[in-house]
């Protein structure tokens, strides 16, 4: 069901919201591990752009196969529990790559790691906009972005400190997402709120009612992987170190934890599409910028703004689904910025692995001009549905 003129005012189910952000946190500290780590093992075995590419776009394969099936999964596990199955997945997903070293074992595993990765996205959140009044929304988006951003951002800080041999990286992320999952469930206890069921047919629904809020989630996920995935290898091609290339994800992520209750605030204060439509542009410009750029710390500066910009596309669309949507259309809209999140990521390391492996440059190129684009269609069909922060 849409939301009302007048939302509903509450007050937060803050338990309900730690266990969201103690998710979300777990899930980005192993995706922000795994992707780094896998393409920098996969150079080191000198296995192509193309097959690093297809490796992560298996990824977005699971995190689509999830979201097809969330609606049936909410009907008969409750929303809570998902969270906690999926946090799982993703810790014996980890397992695997720190157990073998065969290339099907790690596409299976990297599947895996996407289906579980999905469940906790999507669950977490309708649960978020569920336990949230929209006085305090985009603040709480932006606290929630924030974490995510942060457990990108940690996670790359392991290569460093563990390298890349022997697996131990990622066996230390299982155990940490493991512990997540059990805190998960003490927490979860104390929660007023859980969230709804998926209706049948209402991730199709959402699509068809809200397309543009679902293509702003494409746009970060295909600038998003971008700049996790590609970009380590784009700058090992170009001769820095791995240690630098896993500086630049971190410094992907740390920047944009930091900017995100920021965007939070003026979504809560500032016409909502316009900020949507300003991340669109500064994040394809910061891409296009990079390959003119060989002062070290003026790529990480670059890389920096990349983030910020990208991730806060993320932010503006969950804000806007929980100004808009309510009920089971809340699981609905998540699920479908699962799925194109998932087009989005495949699509963007698809493409910029292929390119890359043409021209070096033309990766990042390719991906500011999309960026770009989307941008300007932000712009023109934004207008029409002002939503502004209350």
């Amino acid at each position: 069901m849409q939301a009302s003129a007048i939302a509903e005012d509450f007050a937060p189910d803050w338990a309900a919201i730690a266990v969201v952000v103690l998710g979300v946190t777990a899930f980005s500290v192993g995706q922000g591990l795994t992707y780094p780590l896998i393409a920098l093992v996969m150079e080191g075995r000198g296995v192509s752009s193309t097959m690093a590419g297809l490796n992560a776009s298996v990824f977005a394969a699971g995190i689509a196969t999830s979201t097809l099936m969330v609606s049936r999964m909410t009907r008969h596990l409750r929303g809570d529990r998902l969270i906690v199955a999926g946090l799982l997945g993703c810790s014996v997903a980890l397992i695997a790559f720190s157990l073998s070293d065969n290339l099907g074992v790690w596409f299976v595993a990297r599947f895996v790691l996407g289906y579980g990765t999905s469940i906790i996205f999507t669950i977490s959140e309708a649960w978020l906009n569920t336990a949230c009044p929209d006085r305090l929304r985009g603040r709480v988006s932006g606290i929630y972005g924030a974490s995510m951003c942060a457990g990108f951002a940690a996670g790359p800080l392991a290569i460093p400190l563990v390298g890349t041999k022997d697996g131990f990286a990622f066996a230390l992320v299982a155990i940490y997402i493991a512990l997540v999952a059990f805190a998960s469930v003490m927490l979860g206890r104390y929660a007023r709120t859980r969230p709804e069921a998926s209706a049948p047919g209402g991730l199709f629904r959402f699509l068809m009612v809200a397309p543009l809020l679902a293509l702003m989630v494409v746009g970060f996920g295909f600038s998003d992987i971008a700049a996790i995935s590609s970009i380590p290898l784009y700058f090992v091609e170009r001769g820095h170190s791995e240690n630098f290339a896993a500086l630049a994800v971190t410094m992907v992520a740390l920047p944009t934890a930091l900017a995100q209750p920021l965007v939070g605030w003026l979504l809560d204060h500032a016409p909502r599409t316009a900020i949507a439509v300003g991340s669109a542009c500064l994040s394809g410009l910061s891409f296009i910028l990079l390959p003119f750029i060989h002062w070290e710390p003026g790529l990480l500066i670059t890389v920096s703004v990349m983030g910020a910009a990208s991730f806060s596309l993320f932010t503006c669309a969950l804000t806007l689904l929980g100004d808009r949507f309510r009920g089971s259309m809340l699981v609905s809209g998540s699920a479908a910025f699962g799925l194109a999140y998932a087009i989005g990521s495949a699509v963007g390391s698809g493409a910029t692995g292929m390119v890359m492996d043409v021209s070096l440059d033309a990766g990042p190129i390719l991906t500011g001009v999309v960026m770009l684009v989307l941008a300007a269609i932000f712009a023109a069909g934004l207008r029409h549905k002002p939503s502004t922060g209350k």
